[in-house]
């Protein structure tokens, strides 16, 4: 992403400074959003607010840089000698001690799913009392173990990836980083309906020939919202442009919900950011919903079979009440967040 290298971190947090915490301050510091976070923190307590980080890589780049410029005697580089640039929970530590937080901090990665459930995490959180709000977000930076991981999986596309079509290729690699803030009673929507969550465990990289645990994940976000398909405007669909990944979602969508649903991948537009891909397409299914303009699927110009009506080519404008966005991870671990524009009783 454009600008992270020169970003340069507040003093009192140089301890963290590596290209993927930059990345989160950029995040941080876009929309409003630290000055809505720290109000949290003010209101609330700072023993209050959660915080539920999702990251499939952390801030392994910066691991990697150390190895490579290893010393004569093993030891890392000077600069690179900072331990909590080198640890799973790197991410959450650096913005816990950002907004001054104080309460329960949670790391999730459970890869292309991770700030996905950061949003079932944090409802858990507050619904049990155990925090009156929460933080939550995903952030995802690229690195040489990304880079040549995917590319040894031959899942990488040479061309911009084409979700869903029938000569798709795989994934263009994306990093992004992205917050929300949840209340219990907040002003306005949009509102968390509903979560599902499964781990199929069927394979370390494919996903369930019959989507199971796909099914499974979208029907407990349903059954929490108390919702039946049939009320789903929009579905923001995992989508990466894989063979099978792609194939295994469109049947799933096409035999769950009726044909007057929209349903997208927006991965043309942002890439696959991998850990943080959850929050980014929540992101942008709370634009639909606030819009109005629902988004297509760039890339795509001629459909894979299996697609049924639900997935769409070109944006069209649409009233988005209640909308899914599914994200599906590695080793089966899936999860649908169900919003509404409004609260649902």
């Amino acid at each position: 992403m454009p600008g992270v290298e020169a970003v340069e971190l507040p003093g009192r947090l140089a301890d963290w400074d590596c290209r993927n915490n930059r990345l989160a301050w950029l995040a941080l510091t876009s929309d409003g959003f630290f000055g809505r976070a720290s109000a949290a923190r003010d209101r609330y307590g700072a023993d209050r607010v959660a915080l539920v980080m999702g990251t499939s890589t952390s801030c392994i780049g910066a691991t990697e840089e150390a190895y490579r410029r290893l010393l004569p005697d093993g030891q890392f580089p000077e600069d690179l000698r900072r331990p909590i640039v080198h640890t799973p929970h790197s991410l959450g530590d650096f913005v816990r001690a950002a907004l001054g937080l104080e309460g329960v901090a949670v790391t999730v990665a459970t890869a292309c799913s991770s700030s996905a459930k950061v949003f079932a995490q944090a409802e858990r959180l507050i619904r049990l009392g155990l925090a009156d709000a929460a933080i939550v977000g995903g952030v995802d930076s690229l690195c040489g173990s990304v880079l040549f991981g995917f590319n040894s999986l031959e899942l990488v596309s040479p061309e911009p990836c084409r979700p869903f079509d029938r000569a798709r290729r795989g994934i263009s690699l994306g990093e992004a980083g992205g917050f929300a803030l949840l209340e219990r009673d907040g002003e306005g929507g949009p509102w968390l309906l509903g979560y599902g969550e499964s781990s199929d465990a069927h394979h370390m990289s494919s996903p369930h020939p019959e989507g199971l645990g796909a099914r499974l994940a979208i029907q407990d976000a349903l059954t929490r919202a108390a919702l039946t398909p049939d009320a789903i405007d929009y579905i923001n669909l995992h989508g990466t442009a894989s063979q099978r990944n792609d194939e295994v979602e469109a049947r799933l969508v096409a035999g769950m919900f009726p044909s007057r649903t929209l349903a997208s991948s927006t991965k043309g537009w942002t890439g696959h950011t991998l850990g943080a891909a959850g929050i980014v397409e929540a992101v942008i299914t709370f634009l639909a919903m606030e819009t109005g303009l629902v988004p297509g699927t760039l890339n795509a110009q001629e459909l894979d079979p299996a697609c049924g009506p639900q997935i769409r080519i070109r944006n069209e404008s649409a009233e988005v009440r209640f909308a899914i966005s599914n994200s599906f991870g590695f080793g089966g671990s899936n999860c649908s967040l169900l919003f509404g524009k409004a609260r649902h009783e």
